[in-house]
């Protein structure tokens, strides 16, 4: 292997190693504290290493894995993710300290899985890293053991899980058995034949119904409000963050390659795909009493918007796509981080503030927490002056660019019903603050919480910085000689 290659795979090497170094130090000896500053050290160390990957990239390391600046684009938005959520876990587990080390290992091996799936250029890597991020969530959603809600949910999504992953494996072997290959770029050499390859198409569609089950598109997604409401608060902020970022991310490197833009019938069921989220997640968030749920049904609803972001953009230009995608994907995920960031500052392994009762008069226990809950709706919401409204007036622009009407209406009228079911959740804020104690933050989750709501605030007052990163991460063409 060359210095080169070695050079790409740095992000990699330090957080597997990260990995390791921290089950060691819990095999010697248990403390969380240590535990958790090894941790952020490997997470730091994984993003010091992305500037040294970046002059070598674009670099096709093995058969299975690109190096790319797409990829190092998503590798800085999940570490940097991941050291959220490790603050989250500082402040959520701290009264079980020496018994919860365990999840900065599981968070990292995640973590790793998610890097590996975003640079993928291989079925086979695809397969690999989404199992990697998969069986590290499946004890990290049931990790607080104490509770039968969280052992509940981990089964669940244990269950379903094995259910998509068969889908996946069964795509796989259809567009294998009908095209011969399964690199992406060497599927979308047959890109143009895929309407007269009904077992390719047939298998790309299975692929879908996988990777739908992971963003939780309708009607792949019962798993979703369930697995949300029963997690640790800072396992659904990586559920929700780096875990459907990375696929997404994924969705969009695999089917630009395999020129899946070129089939009608596969647009057709994307746009489908879209409204019915859209439509369903919006609806369905009207009817919730938890907080936790209301932002899993929400979920559904703006996957349904990046994938009318997908559809549109990809109807224009190959590198507007990427950018429409690459913005949204980081200001959801950010959104997302301080919105449950919030639910876990209010919770412990003790006690899950999840219900909407559990947040009135929050403006007078908590002015700060509730400040940047409030910043975070406003944002998931699209209103003026956050980074949200940036990325869907990306989604919308685009799609009134491509001409794709009912994608817009959809759009307009799902985010419609947002801004009310949010503004609920801001009314229930105010409201007099009746007996409920006092919140003391620790100092852990607000700097989390700092850090989020600083970047929601900035990115939505001065977007350019974000909107020139976003535009410098296109998408690489499929080449001739690619493997």
């Amino acid at each position: 292997m060359t210095a080169d290659a070695l050079t790409a795979l740095l992000p990699f090497i330090v957080l597997s190693a990260a990995a390791v170094a921290v089950m060691l130090a819990i095999a010697i000896r248990r403390s969380f504290r240590l535990v958790f500053w090894l941790t952020v050290g490997g997470l730091l160390a994984g993003l010091s290493t992305l500037p040294h990957a970046s002059p070598v990239a674009p670099l096709q390391v093995t058969d299975l894995l690109r190096i790319d600046a797409y990829g190092l684009f998503f590798h800085a938005l999940f570490l940097l993710s991941a050291l959220v959520v490790a603050l989250l876990c500082l402040a959520y587990f701290r009264r079980r300290e020496n018994e919860n080390e365990e999840i900065f290992v599981l968070l990292l091996t995640s973590t790793l899985g998610a890097l590996l799936l975003v640079s993928s250029a291989h079925l086979a890597m695809f397969f690999l890293g989404l199992e990697v991020l998969t069986i590290s969530l499946f004890p990290m959603i049931a990790y607080s053991v104490r509770a039968s809600r969280p052992l509940e949910a981990g089964i669940k999504y244990l269950l379903l899980s094995g259910l998509a992953s068969s889908f996946l494996m069964f795509g796989m072997a259809l567009v294998y058995g009908d095209l011969g290959v399964l690199s992406f770029e060497q599927i979308g050499a047959h890109g143009a034949e895929l309407e007269q390859k009904p077992l390719a198409l047939a298998g790309l569609f299975l692929i879908l119904a996988a990777i739908g089950f992971k963003l939780s598109l309708v009607p792949f997604h019962l798993w979703t409000p369930d697995v949300y409401q029963g997690a640790p608060a800072p396992v659904t902020a990586f559920l929700a963050t780096v875990s459907k970022a990375s696929v997404f991310a994924l969705l969009l490197r695999f089917f630009t390659a395999a020129h899946a833009e070129r089939s009608e019938t596969f647009l057709c069921v994307l746009g489908l795909l879209a409204v019915v989220s859209i439509l369903a997640g919006n609806l369905l968030a009207l009817l919730q009493v938890s907080l936790k749920r209301l932002l899993a049904y929400s979920s559904i609803a703006h996957m349904g918007y990046l994938l009318t972001g997908f559809v549109a953009a990809g109807l224009l230009r190959r590198d507007l796509q990427t950018e429409t995608i690459a913005f949204y994907l980081a200001a959801y995920t950010v959104t997302s981080l301080a919105a449950f960031g919030a639910i876990s500052a209010l919770s412990d392994d003790d006690r899950e503030s999840d219900r909407l009762s559990d947040y009135a008069g929050l403006f007078w226990r908590s002015p700060w927490l509730a400040a940047v809950l409030t910043l975070s709706l406003l944002s998931l919401a699209g209103i003026p002056l956050t980074v949200g409204f940036v990325g869907k007036f990306y989604v919308f622009a685009v799609g009134v660019q491509a001409e794709t009407w009912p994608l817009v209406a959809t759009v307009v009228i799902g985010s419609g019903i947002g801004i009310y079911y949010y503004l609920r959740v801001v009314l229930t804020m105010i409201q007099p603050a009746g007996v409920g104690q006092r919140v003391t933050l620790h100092p852990a989750a607000g700097t989390a919480l700092a850090a989020a709501a600083l970047v929601i605030l900035a990115a939505g007052l001065f977007p350019q910085p974000l909107i020139d990163a976003a535009a410098n991460v296109p998408q690489p063409p499929p080449t001739a000689d690619s493997p």
